[in-house]
């Protein structure tokens, strides 16, 4: 176990946040960043190398989509060639037909001339470079969040990634850590992809990591277990969890931008009642809802980047006084129960 440091990365659609947790040192006190996400990172090079008209090459691992996925057809729109290897292309979609139906040609062999861009979520090196020009060592422990639709070439990846979350949660007995596995469920291929570059790390889910990682907060401390009704609205998903201690009652997942504040208060009011159901959402354009029982009307607790635009009203839960970085410290709470053993 080392020290006990431990290095949390919370891997969103915009921004990756960064925790070196040291139990030696007040929460306050650890060194903590908030980063462009690999995906914008990925995509910003796609869109320098179109910008100087040179074909672009994908190489490396199966990542998150997003900007990355906007910037290559960026490139192909302006009438250049976009090539991947058979690992890259999984960012585009899992179905290579699909990527190559797109225009991405899939081969191993970068084209003359072209501008090659590493895909990969963990960004290793550029964390231990940053870290190192302040003089703090890097963690010899990684936990790591992402968020993964799975490997599902043929179907639907929302109706995947929320049949994944329903059986975690019906072989966990609806407990909230049953949604962080270790090791994570055999059909995530982007985790997969981050634990083959960090073998022992934990990898979990962005979502159940930051309901986690509320947890903490104290107002939300103090009513859990009377009930709650806890919102994660990320840049890319909004998730909802309706709680009585850490057992889930109802759970939904929409896409944020498709969530004004009166749509999402109208879903956690059905998800409350037990009345929400999974085509409702999933007709809506979300991934899905699955409700154990009624929770009946609880305070409303928020985190994420666009809690304010969405639930302005609502608790804002920022544990130990950060909401950034409210992932990893649910990141951290898992490792101790998944690796350490606490209870």
């Amino acid at each position: 176990m080392g020290d006990g440091r431990i290095l949390a990365i919370d891997i969103g659609r915009g921004t990756q946040d960064v925790l070196v947790y040291d139990p030696a040192q007040s929460i306050e006190n650890s060194t903590k960043l908030v980063l462009p996400s690999p995906t914008v990172v990925v995509g910003r090079a796609i869109r320098g190398a179109a910008a100087a008209g040179r074909p672009v090459h994908l190489e490396g691992s199966c990542m998150g989509g997003g900007g990355s996925v906007a910037a290559v057809r960026g490139a192909l729109a302006a009438g250049l060639r976009v090539t991947a290897t058979p690992s890259a292309a999984l960012t585009i979609h899992d179905d290579p037909e699909r990527v190559r139906a797109l225009g991405v040609v899939i081969t191993e062999d970068a084209p003359n001339g072209a501008a090659v861009v590493q895909t990969g979520d963990y960004m290793e090196g550029e964390l231990r470079a940053a870290l190192s020009l302040f003089g703090v060592e890097y963690p010899g422990q990684v936990a790591i969040a992402v968020q993964d639709h799975g490997f599902s070439p043929h179907i639907s990846n929302r109706v995947h990634r929320f049949a994944v979350f329903t059986s975690l949660l019906e072989a966990g007995d609806w407990d909230l850590f049953a949604l962080a596995p270790d090791p994570p469920h055999p059909s995530m291929s982007r985790m997969r992809a981050v634990l083959a570059a960090a073998p022992g790390a934990l990898l979990t889910d962005t979502g159940p990591a930051a309901a986690i990682g509320a947890l903490l907060d104290p107002w939300v401390a103090d009513r859990v277990e009377d009930g709650i009704t806890l919102v994660n609205a990320g840049n890319g998903h909004t998730l909802c969890f309706t709680l009585r201690g850490s057992r889930v009652c109802g759970i939904f997942e929409h896409h944020t931008a498709a969530l004004d504040t009166e749509r999402l208060t109208g879903y956690i009011r059905k998800l409350q009642a037990g009345t929400l159901t999974n085509a409702e959402v999933f007709d809506d354009g979300g991934h899905g809802a699955a409700v154990r029982e009624a929770v009946g009307k609880t305070p409303v607790a928020v985190t994420g980047p666009n809690r304010q635009r969405l639930l302005p009203g609502a608790w804002q839960a920022a544990p130990c006084g950060d909401m950034m970085l409210t992932g990893c410290f649910g990141l951290i709470e898992i490792w101790k129960r998944r690796k350490a053993g606490f209870v």
